[in-house]
């Protein structure tokens, strides 16, 4: 039998009370731009796993030429 520790079940309240502390912490105005920010930082790791050079290596290339 394998027992999954209860630290790793997270449910409804948790979850809850995570976006709560998050909105206690950053403030309504400020929580767009924090997911802005990671969906730029996902999108550019999944970027660089895919091997695709970003916007920073594509500028540097059209400047060399």
């Amino acid at each position: 039998m394998i027992v999954t520790p209860q630290i790793l079940l997270i449910g409804t309240p948790q979850i809850i009370l995570i976006v709560l502390v998050v909105l206690l912490l950053f403030g309504g105005k400020k929580i767009p731009e924090l997911m802005k920010g990671l969906g730029k930082g996902v999108k550019s790791f999944r970027d660089g796993l895919n091997g695709k050079p970003d916007e920073e290596t594509k500028n540097k290339e059209e400047d060399e030429k």
